[in-house]
């Protein structure tokens, strides 16, 4: 049940009561008193300060709210509630993406979603049917996504606290996207750039992907993107638009920032160089993210949500007017006079070498290219692709791996 107000929600880091965030004029979230050693919420917000206010959800809780079809979802589900961050949160529980979990004071523990088999969704010869199955049975457990497309989380693994399982379903409006999605994982795989284990369904329909924040023994670490350590909070329509905004130069600089290793810099060299050659116009910045603990440190997360989006016409938002897609979702560079156009050749290896330290971009660009020339040729043999959809890839990547021959 969901009471018509929220006004406070207990908070917990990784399965531990961690504090307790309260909505009145403003947000405020206030740290346990009685442990000043536990884990922080977030890398903005250490637990070496008591409390934290804002007129606005903080980003980290913010990161992760339903939106596009999941909130559309939730919505017909409650069509007489107005549903607030706090509702959501509470809808949310402990299973969104990192290690924060949300409850209703006083709430008996939630109960464990019913395991499924991993092998009956990728047998299934109508995506469409199970996955509108998976969302009526899920939609209480799995709903800690954010992003446009239908997707929902499911568990196949009763030993892990929360589901493992991202299902990932396409639309009229981007048709053949779940296969479009596998071969972008599948190129940056082959090119060996760290992505989430994936598998597409037999039918072509469903992508599934797996769960890249928590560790085989079920240990959670902490997850933020790139928006939530910009300190910018995206969930809503009318604030979608802010994931597009800054540089991927200025995502660098925020990853130097935060003291990420060297090697890491090079890795988000690996991800947008592949983004711009597979044309994947929308690698915003709740696409690019780091994972943490206190015992590891803060490194970059593994490449996710990556679609060749030129063969589509798109909508940065949910309500959106389409458009072709013929630009990043990011200026390249810092500064006024920087576009979002896709970059020549030069200024792809300049990213890499002045940006990110790469020695030798080139190197990493005839590896990438390599990697999706393979991929091309394997899906041609693959049954699951649709023709259509393998066509207009190959024509879109074809500018991509024009990037290789260039002198």
């Amino acid at each position: 049940m969901l009471p018509d107000k929220v006004r406070t929600l207990e908070v917990d880091i990784a399965g531990q009561h961690g504090g307790q965030l309260v909505r009145d004029s403003q947000y405020v979230f206030t740290y346990r008193r009685d442990d000043p050693a536990q884990s922080s919420v977030g890398l903005l917000m250490p637990s070496t300060r008591l409390a934290y206010q804002d007129t606005a959800l903080f980003p980290v809780m913010d990161q992760n709210l339903p939106e596009g079809y999941l909130y559309q979802r939730i919505r017909a589900e409650f069509p007489k509630r107005a549903l607030t961050p706090m509702h959501l949160l509470a809808l949310m529980g402990s299973n969104g993406i990192g290690r924060l979990g949300f409850r209703l004071p006083e709430a008996p523990p939630a109960q464990q979603p019913r395991v499924i088999d991993r092998a009956q969704i990728l047998a299934a010869p109508a995506g469409a049917q199970l996955f509108e199955d998976l969302v009526h049975a899920y939609l209480s457990t799995g709903a800690g996504l954010a992003g446009i497309q239908p997707k929902i989380m499911v568990p196949d693994r009763a030993t892990w606290p929360v589901p493992n399982l991202i299902v990932k379903m396409g639309s009229d409006a981007y048709p053949g996207i779940a296969a479009n999605e596998f071969l972008c994982l599948s190129a940056a795989r082959r090119a060996g750039i760290e992505v989430p284990g994936f598998e597409l369904s037999h039918s072509g329909e469903l992508l599934v992907l797996e769960r890249f924040d928590v560790l085989e023994d079920g240990r959670r670490l902490g997850f933020e993107d790139i928006a939530a350590l910009m300190g910018l909070q995206v969930h809503g329509i009318h604030d979608g638009e802010r994931k597009y905004v800054r540089s991927y130069q200025a995502v660098a600089e925020v990853l130097n920032a935060i003291n990420l290793p060297r090697s890491d810099l090079a890795r988000f060299y690996e991800q947008v160089a592949l983004t711009v050659m597979v044309r994947n116009g929308d690698g915003h910045l709740k696409n690019y993210g780091v994972l943490y603990d206190e015992a590891v440190g803060a490194r970059l997360a593994p490449m996710f949500d990556v679609v060749t989006t030129s063969i589509y016409k798109y909508s940065h938002s949910f309500n959106g007017p389409p458009q072709e897609d013929h630009t990043l979702a990011l200026k390249f560079f810092r500064g006024h006079h920087a576009s979002k156009a896709y970059p020549t050749t030069q200024e792809l290896l300049r990213f890499g070498t002045d940006v990110c330290g790469v020695r030798k971009p080139g190197d990493v660009v005839q590896r990438i290219a390599q990697a999706m020339h393979e991929t091309l040729v394997l899906a041609k043999q693959d049954e699951r692709i649709p023709h259509d959809t393998l066509e207009k890839m190959g024509e879109a990547w074809r500018h991509g791996l024009a990037y290789a021959a260039a002198p």
